[in-house]
């Protein structure tokens, strides 16, 4: 799984991408965390996307630190899903009013 965090949002600034990284890690989860220049969600700034080979890929807005509990949730559920598909949204917690896009793999 690859987790991209927007580099010119507030949050990307901040370095959360490193703390997203160790927090991962903690969780024994197989992420790598990278960041990239402006990912266009400037509307909804502090972007972060979810991806891995096959999988419907998810884009989240409006983010900031305190939402780091419910991207682990997310990432644990994402990583369990075979096509990356979640049957109930509400395991997104308060992402689901945060996510952006939802990209068919």
């Amino acid at each position: 799984m690859i987790v991209t965090v927007c580099a010119s949002c507030a949050l990307g600034q901040s370095g959360f991408a490193a703390t997203l990284q160790t927090a991962m890690q903690v969780e024994g989860l197989a992420v790598r965390v990278t960041t990239t220049d402006c990912m266009s969600g400037c509307s909804r700034p502090s972007t972060c996307a979810f991806r891995s080979p096959g999988k419907t890929a998810y884009l989240f807005g409006d983010l900031t630190a305190d939402d780091l509990p419910d991207l682990l949730a997310f990432a644990r559920h994402y990583a369990a899903s075979p096509d990356g598909n979640l049957p109930d949204a509400r395991v997104l917690g308060g992402l689901r009013r945060k996510a952006l896009a939802r990209i068919p793999g």
